[in-house]
């Protein structure tokens, strides 16, 4: 599907350039609250992933749902033993 992002469902969009990397990496100091680090810590568990992978991960999937949502769009999720998708609402 033309401009489907690869790993992303049936979104079909272009993401923006956040998403598609290929620029100069930049050093960041990320202050983590409780609940934040454990879930840094689960991704690297379930993944196998570094915490830089798994950080990078994470702010390109937010990009993508921002963009998603700013154009007027919607999240959805189907948990495995579900039969229909549930909206996902963020405040």
């Amino acid at each position: 599907m033309p401009g489907k992002s690869p790993g992303i469902g049936t979104a079909n969009i272009n993401p923006p350039a956040a998403i598609r990397g290929n620029g100069p990496l930049e050093r960041v100091t990320v202050n983590l609250n409780e609940r934040s680090s454990r879930a840094l810590e689960e991704v690297v568990t379930l993944r196998g992933d570094t915490k830089t992978d798994a950080i990078n991960r994470a702010l390109q999937m937010y990009s993508l749902i921002e963009h998603i949502l700013h154009g007027g769009g919607k999240i959805y999720v189907q948990e495995a033993d579900q039969t229909e998708l549930e909206q996902v609402r963020f405040f």
